[in-house]
């Protein structure tokens, strides 16, 4: 292999380039739109879609107010059960979850668009500046709520909702979590995800703290003794090593940190990307960080997966998405070494794989890659912030079905817990859900 000389800078692009790439990826409907595909829902009593879906949205009922002409009374159906539901409808997997699920697909391979109905009806409720709720009588319990990403957020307007005064402590200087940090930019532009949050906080009740993280300004007996309730919604704060030679060269950095930098760029093009980028990974985060690349000027973009196309995280949609962007998906390989240039990454050396009887290993013949920027997107891991207080099941934080943990007066939800979907749909139904229980706590 050729070790051509590392080439990562940004300003590879004109300004046109980037505003039309970091367009919004699904353009939204407008209203003669919205009433064309809301005529195409069938309205099946037993509603796949519906069981679909992890916040239980009633879909046929939201699509029946859109076709009458009542988006906004859509809009709340839909935040009765998921307020999140405007960036729901914007990241969810609905092809791999309600679309699959659709009536229409199964007879025509063509579902009800239901993300761009669902967003088509918040966007309308949330344009009139006006919260849809209203706060119950207060009550003199307090909650202590640990991160402002969607678990965190949805658990603290359900309490809010309830009357009970709820205090947010956030490590980062934004609340939003994933949603503001880890998405794709053309999934959620227009800064999306702090609107939401504005719109969410705008039911009173909630005060957030910036700059707060458990296990550094914060300790959970402290909480437990200021607070009534607990809820940690800490996310997963440790990322996956690549397990390679070489790998601390410079040019290999982490997929998630890149992302979250992307997001918070106020000028894109002085965001730096090599021009031949390799992501190691399978999931959404080594999707969204390779077609992200390409849109900022990569000129050769490729994503090693150890195992086949049918067992990456990242739903065919998303892999189909990548490859329409010129990225390209080289199955049955892993990293082996770094291949450096005076301490900068140039190159990786990778090993075809195989599986038998379910076990992978490698085959001994190995290839070559030229690569000056190489991101890690293998995942991440839950660190021990409670100082070894909560029992973990995987080393995520136990939690049962209504996300108590083995400490009385203490709730989690979101990615950091055990059996966790690591989706923002499903991190809302735990903070829903840990909401509702924590009520019931404080009523006693």
């Amino acid at each position: 292999m050729a070790q051509t000389k590392p080439d990562i800078t940004g300003k590879r692009l004109s300004v046109a380039d980037y505003a039309t790439n970091f367009g919004d990826l699904h353009p939204p409907l407008d209203a003669h739109e919205a009433l064309v595909e809301s005529d195409r829902c069938y309205f099946c009593f037993d509603a796949p879609c519906m069981k679909a879906c992890p916040t239980s949205i009633d879909i046929p009922l939201f699509i029946r107010q859109i076709q009458t002409g009542h988006p906004k009374s859509a809009a709340r159906t839909i935040f009765d059960q998921n307020i999140f539901g405007g960036m729901c409808a914007r990241v969810c997997p609905t092809e791999t979850l309600c679309e699959e699920a659709c009536v229409r697909e199964t007879a025509e391979g063509k579902p009800v668009k239901i993300g761009l109905l669902q967003r088509f009806a918040t966007d309308q409720l949330m344009a009139d500046g006006v919260h849809p709720y209203e706060r119950a009588a207060p009550t003199d319990k307090k909650v202590a709520v640990v991160g402002a990403g969607p678990a965190g957020l949805a658990c603290a307007h359900r309490l809010a909702m309830h009357g009970h005064s709820v205090k947010v402590y956030e490590a980062r200087e934004k609340s939003g979590g994933l949603n503001e940090y880890g998405i794709a930019a053309y999934k959620a532009p227009g800064n999306f995800a702090q609107r939401e949050v504005d719109f969410i906080l705008g039911i009173g009740g909630i005060t957030v703290e910036h700059g707060r993280a458990l296990g550094r300004t914060l300790s959970l007996a402290q909480l437990q003794a200021d607070f009534d309730a607990v809820f940690l919604a800490v996310g997963l704060q440790g990322v996956n090593a690549l397990g390679a030679a070489n790998d601390d060269a410079e040019g290999v950095t982490d997929a998630v940190g890149y992302i979250a930098d992307l997001r918070q760029a106020g000028d894109l093009s002085g965001l730096p990307v090599g021009r031949k980028v390799v992501v190691i990974g399978g999931g959404m985060t080594a999707i969204d960080v390779a077609v992200q690349s390409r849109l900022l000027g990569a000129e050769d973009v490729t994503i090693l997966y150890r195992r086949g196309p049918g067992q990456m995280k990242a739903s065919k949609y998303e892999q189909d998405l990548a490859q329409t962007k010129g990225v390209k998906i080289r199955h049955w390989t892993i990293p082996r070494e770094v291949i450096a240039s005076n301490g900068k990454a140039v190159g990786l050396r990778c090993e075809y794989t195989r599986e038998t009887d379910g076990r992978l290993s490698g085959t001994g013949e190995t290839f070559d890659l030229a690569a000056d920027m190489i991101f890690r997107a293998i995942g991440q891991t839950h660190v021990d912030v409670a100082g070894g207080k909560l029992a973990l099941d995987g080393g995520r934080i136990k939690t049962d079905d209504q996300k108590r943990t083995s400490l009385r007066g203490v709730w989690a939800g979101g990615d950091c817990i055990a059996g966790g979907q690591d989706l923002t749909v499903a991190a809302v139904d735990d903070g829903r859900r840990a909401a509702d229980s924590i009520n019931q706590f404080l009523k006693g």
